[in-house]
């Protein structure tokens, strides 16, 4: 096939999971790739304020790097969750992600797992990482870019193949939006969120349990708290942006703020004992879904990753897609006749997955805040598991299937519905699993295909 960097040098826009993983996918297939972030090097500088210092490590990100090679290195740094422990009523219970030992979910730093990413790129010898260099447009005919530097001094740069993976807000796709290449959807949420710190107990101990990932609930709005290696947690509250005494807009001071959580969330006053300050000095974050139509322009520029798919993060899942694409990506440039033709055919295999997790994402954030404390929804989730375990072959929930295989995002969408619609009908007038007829359950079951191979078992 043509190569990439046919027309000048391969770029990649954005240092992130998504832009390191790309980067070494292309040096492992020859390339000298460039990559410019516009923050400093966070091997060097402190740079998570305002950002989730941790993050959910999935399968579908660990077959990542594996493929780069840095699969153990990151391994050493997580901790693994084996399910959600949702907090009620100053009780907790915990619901396991799966049945499986392997079925849990890693949590891991931020700045780690992307250390250990520029490591490997940096290592590979191919990859040059400018940081400090922020794009600040982009002219796809001429194939050049504007870049400033850390003194905020503007450079104009060639290239030949340009690509995105600077997230959400991508300099990249507005370029190629306003040449006419791409047509550009964001749905806001319509709830935002605020990250809080829970520290170390006095001895350095975890104040909760470090394995598991912690869920206060609350119906329109709810907390989340997952362990950091440094025994801290990392406390997110989402809740609607404006409208009700549960907003944003009405909870806006420090007295409110604690007034608030005394009411709602009374066990995390305890854990937060500067609470009102971390309220006040941390900003509210935006939520929203970023479906682009049209992630190439000819062979001179690709979208990769939340450039192209942004979600909301309540499946655990936005890391684990942006890096997955930087896969699908590199087998098609390793299998099309020509860069455009390698282009066109990822966006015509991954939009269909990508706009699926977009949408169980958000299906998601209802179940956390909501159903995990509904009777009915508990019944359905232990039948579930239930025909798992008694046709594994053929049942998955949708939850094991989005975060613990590789199978393709809308499949996953498609068995789930199909498996929603037989625990609707087998659960309906049940109050319990004795309660339902499983003669009738194995004919159900066995009228679904049997599950893909080989996507499974990545740990």
């Amino acid at each position: 096939m043509s190569r990439l960097d046919s027309n000048g040098p391969v770029v990649v826009i954005g240092a992130g999971p998504a832009g390191t993983s790309m980067a070494v996918y292309l040096a492992q297939m020859g390339y000298d790739v460039t990559v410019h972030e516009s923050r400093p090097d966070m091997r060097r500088t402190d740079i998570s304020a305002g950002r989730s210092i941790n993050l959910a490590l999935a399968n579908r990100g660990i077959a990542v790097l594996e493929d780069l090679g840095a699969a153990a290195r990151v391994d050493a740094i997580t901790i693994p969750m084996r399910g959600r422990m949702v907090h009620v009523d100053g009780e907790t219970n915990l619901q396991p992600y799966g049945q499986r030992p392997s079925e849990v979910i890693q949590s891991v730093s931020r700045v780690g797992l992307n250390s250990i990413l520029l490591d490997v790129a940096e290592a590979t010898g191919h990859v040059e990482v400018n940081f400090e260099s922020r794009c600040r447009s982009v002219d796809l005919e001429a194939r050049t870019m504007v870049v400033t530097d850390a003194d905020d001094v503007p450079h104009t740069i060639g290239f030949g193949t340009i690509i995105g993976t600077d997230g959400s807000a991508s300099a990249v796709r507005d370029a190629m939006e306003s040449s006419g290449a791409s047509s550009v959807r964001i749905d806001p949420l319509g709830h935002g969120y605020k990250e809080l710190t829970i520290p170390p107990a006095d001895d350095g101990s975890f104040r909760l349990d470090p394995n598991a990932l912690h869920i206060w609930p609350r119906g329109e709005f709810m907390a989340i708290a997952l362990a950091n290696p440094n025994g801290d947690f990392t406390a997110t509250l989402f809740m609607p942006a404006v409208g009700g005494e549960h907003s944003f807009e009405s909870v806006v001071g420090p007295d409110s703020a604690l007034d608030f959580f005394a009411g709602e969330f009374p066990e995390l006053v305890g854990l937060i004992p500067d609470l009102t300050d971390q309220w006040t000095s941390n900003p509210v974050g935006n939520l929203a879904t970023v479906r682009t139509v049209g992630w190439s322009h000819e062979d001179a520029a690709v979208l990769v990753g939340d450039a192209a798919h942004a979600i909301v993060p309540f499946h655990g899942q936005g890391m684990n897609a942006a890096m997955e694409s930087c896969k699908v990506l590199a087998a098609h440039l390793r299998s099309s006749s020509s860069v455009e033709e390698a282009f066109l055919a990822f966006e015509s295999v991954r939009r269909p997955d990508t706009d699926a997790i977009a949408d169980m994402a958000i299906d998601n954030y209802v179940e956390m805040r909501a159903s995990v404390t509904d009777p009915s929804y508990l019944l359905r989730r232990s039948l579930a598991l239930e025909l798992e375990r008694r046709w594994p072959e053929r049942v998955s929930p949708r939850y094991s299937m989005v975060m613990f295989t590789t199978m393709g995002y809308a499949e996953a969408r498609q068995r789930a519905r199909r498996l929603g619609g037989i625990l609707d009908e087998l659960t309906g007038g049940a109050a319990s699993l004795e309660d339902v007829d499983f003669t009738r359950a194995e004919a159900m079951v066995s009228e679904i295909d049997l599950l893909p191979t080989g996507v499974r078992g990545i740990r």
